[in-house]
């Protein structure tokens, strides 16, 4: 991969005859082939890896702004949702893929799979415990993911989401109002990259130990309330965020209908006093998965008894009595593949599809060698001490190596490009197979009918003002 630029006069030159302006000083692409075949990469690298904080941002706003022009905008699914719950539209499940250790070549994959499929309605996320270890903030995720869009000829609505913006229990109970503040300050940053669709996730906070079924729920509907008030004064003009929200906390015991009853009592009540409108369009429920799944010695991953009737159940509750898409199955990339076909049979609304990609690039027989070896040494140097004596090596190195994609960030871009393609192409082969089974096929117009372009406008970053007036109209 081309190495970043490393001043702003070397951007302006970069960009010289490929982008301009236009006379009422916007972005204008001058030469389409060149943005894509050309450009595109070294201004995604360097919104990535730039040491130079200006630039990063400067790119991160050239992307997104080249992208408009294109016809590619970040967009909220909550309309699409919407018809979902009243009937309107379905017979398929929406895959939200977390794209971990290779975003843009991940994000190539899906893109090129839903050009060939006619799949639109899929989902690009990362998670608040993802930002950290992946030293991934969510507006260098967007610049990867509309890259990736430009470069594979994408046009049409992109689906960026938050996920598990999750309210940390033991931060929360010592120091409420911190953790508040920071879950407000991750939306603010959020919907600023063009996230418009956020889970929120304070089933963390559920007390088992009280009466009342209400009671247990009662501080997470009251925190889901708090924090889609947050959300709905955020989101810009034209725009309303799809905001999802949890009943179950993925690990524990399995939902029951009686527990969305529950939760959704309290939680209508509470956006109800204080006038928040409209609530959430989809719930994300526990019916037996675990993230990542449950690695057996051996390092291969057990067969997990996942609950089919109850994700059928909830899902068609949510529908019926609270109009929202269904429910969300989380925790499934480690699945079978031949279950997957089940979820749209059930109506289920949304499945989360994260480690079996990162799985998949870690162990695909094109991933270099001896970066592999120089990064499980890294576990074990850095994380060797959390590794339990009954724990094998196998065990400890498939729980801890997602861990490694932040501090190798640069390296796994500077693998051979051979390579790279490679691993893309099996993921693609991957998405191709989850899509079909999804039911995702000639879903596009679909999309088109219910998700409609809405501009939004950014501000230009303070570092890039005085190199514009350089560029040429």
């Amino acid at each position: 991969m081309t190495l970043e630029w490393t001043s702003m006069s070397q951007l302006r030159h970069g960009i010289r005859g490929v982008l301009g302006k236009d006379r009422e000083d916007n972005l204008a692409v001058l030469n389409r082939t060149a943005l894509r075949y050309q450009l595109i990469d070294r201004l995604v690298y360097t919104a990535v890896l730039s040491r130079d904080a200006g630039l990063r941002e400067g790119c991160r706003w050239l992307i997104r702004e080249a992208a408009r022009v294109m016809g590619i905008f970040p967009a909220s699914i909550y309309e699409l949702y919407k018809a979902m719950g009243q009937g309107r539209c379905g017979g398929f499940t929406v895959p939200a893929i977390n794209a971990r250790g290779l975003p843009y070549d991940e994000a190539r994959a899906l893109f090129r799979v839903a050009h060939r499929l006619e799949a639109w309605p899929f989902i690009l996320e990362v998670a608040r415990s993802e930002i950290g270890y992946l030293q991934q903030p969510p507006a260098e995720y967007a610049a990867a993911v509309l890259g990736a869009a430009i470069l594979e000829g994408f046009q049409g609505p992109v689906f960026l989401q938050g996920d598990h913006f999750q309210v940390n229990r033991a931060s929360f109970q010592q120091q409420p109002q911190a953790e508040r503040e920071a879950l407000h300050s991750l939306i603010a940053e959020a919907v600023e990259a063009g996230f418009f669709n956020i889970d929120i996730d304070a089933s963390t906070l559920v007390d088992f130990s009280r009466p009342s079924l209400e009671a247990q729920q009662e501080p997470n509907f009251t925190v889901t309330a708090e924090l889609t008030g947050v959300i709905r004064r955020r989101q810009p003009p034209g725009i309303t965020i799809s905001v999802g929200a949890e009943i179950g906390e993925i690990g524990r015991q399995n939902s029951t209908v009686e527990d969305l009853d529950a939760f959704m009592t309290g939680y209508r009540r509470c956006i109800e006093g204080q006038n928040i409108s409209p609530g959430i369009s989809k719930i994300s429920i526990q019916t037996g998965t675990k993230h990542g799944g449950v690695v057996l010695p051996d390092g291969t991953i057990a067969r997990v008894q996942l609950d089919f009737d109850t994700l059928q159940q909830l899902s068609q509750v949510a529908r019926e009595r609270y109009s929202m898409a269904g429910a969300v199955q989380h925790g499934a990339s480690t699945l079978p593949d031949e279950l997957f076909h089940r979820f749209r049979e059930l109506g289920t609304a949304e499945i989360h599809l994260a480690t079996g990609f990162h799985n998949a690039i870690y162990d695909s027989p094109h991933f270099p060698p001896e970066l592999r070896d120089e990064i499980y040494a890294y576990l074990h140097q850095t994380y060797g001490s959390s590794k339990s004596p009954e724990e094998t090596d196998a065990q400890f190195l498939y729980r801890e190596r997602k861990q490694a994609f932040g501090p190798f960030k640069e390296k796994l871009w500077h693998m051979p490009e051979a390579r790279r393609q490679r691993i893309g192409q099996e993921l693609e082969a991957k998405f191709t197979f989850i899509f079909t089974q999804l039911g995702m096929g000639h879903t596009r117009e679909a999309v088109r009918k219910y998700i409609k372009p809405v501009a939004v406008p950014i501000p230009m970053p303070a570092a890039l003002k005085e190199v514009w007036q350089g560029v040429e109209a």
